[in-house]
């Protein structure tokens, strides 16, 4: 598949999961959710891979790839699908959107990368601003504990400094091979997550809208959605890979006002609005004033 369509394909599953995780864990405990959304991955890749023949290594530097994956993998999704249960779908994917200039940041300390120009510290201040505004919003407007906008910090957190770490494994595995290993590696973590801190299993309980989330989300926000992140994480760099959430909270926010009733008040719109206006800043403040330079030289 082209990176291309990889990217596109990885745009839209991440518009949708945020919506997927709170309706699944809705009638679920929130570890069981994603333990059964991992686990419907998992045995689909592992049909994919023994049907099509994939070659999956397990040399030292697979492993520490498929580690990092699956760590990253482990605390995102448990502190997104714990944040879900009182934080709203489209403020999550907003919080998410700092997740380039998160990367940025930590590929300067752990990949060496330069230093933040002036355009780029601006970004990260206005991002900041962004965050404030949505946070106070969420807290002060609609009486939301602190507590879960923590955990989506913490989850934005894990998300970056994992991307950030499997490019330092230099090892050319194909993406099936690294999907199927790191749900390999991250199920059964998640497995022991859910019997320490839960074990519940209340099956006549769960609602049909939360079952069908979860198979959503495991064939297409895992299985598929995975298989396309890693694909486009090997061919671009961290920071790009992450540019995709400049473009996810507008459609997240808006399915999550149309389909959940979630509420959207002013003080989130000028957030998001800040938000994406410093990505966009972050990402394309220095081509912008490349005519400027070269038109000054030519005087």
């Amino acid at each position: 598949m082209p990176v291309q369509a990889s990217y596109l394909f990885v745009i839209i599953v991440w518009s949708t999961t945020p919506l997927g995780i709170v309706w699944s864990s809705e009638s679920m405990p929130p570890l069981l959710s994603v333990l059964l959304r991992m686990s419907i991955a998992l045995v689909l890749a592992g049909l994919i891979v023994s049907i099509s023949n994939t070659r999956v290594p397990w040399h030292r530097r697979s492993c520490t790839l498929y580690l990092y994956s699956a760590l990253g993998i482990l605390g995102g999704m448990s502190f997104s699908y714990l944040a879900a249960q009182t934080v709203p779908s489209g403020v999550i994917s907003l919080i998410f959107g700092l997740a380039p200039i998160l990367s940025g940041l930590l590929a300067q300390k752990l990949l060496g990368e330069a230093k933040f120009t002036p355009i780029k510290i601006c970004a990260l201040l206005l991002a900041l601003c962004g965050l404030y505004l949505i946070c106070s919003a969420q807290i002060q407007q609609l009486n939301l504990a602190p507590l879960g906008l923590g955990y989506v910090l913490l989850a934005v957190c894990c998300f970056s400094l994992s991307g950030v770490m499997i490019k330092r494994v230099k090892v050319a595995i194909h993406p099936m091979a690294t999907t199927f290993g790191a749900l390999l590696f991250v199920t059964p973590m998640f497995a022991f997550l859910w019997w320490v801190l839960d074990g519940s299993f209340a099956i006549n309980s769960w609602a049909a809208k939360s079952i069908w989330a979860t198979v959503y989300l495991g064939v297409v926000g895992s299985l598929l959605g995975f298989l396309a992140y890693f694909h486009v994480l090997q061919k671009l760099s961290a920071s790009t890979v992450a540019l995709s959430t400049l473009i996810t909270p507008g459609f997240a926010i808006a399915l999550g006002t149309w389909l959940n009733n979630e509420t959207l008040t002013s003080s989130l719109l000028v957030g998001a609005v800040v938000i994406i206006f410093s990505l966009a800043l972050f990402q394309f403040g220095e081509h912008l004033k490349l005519p400027r330079v070269k038109q000054a030289m030519k005087e």
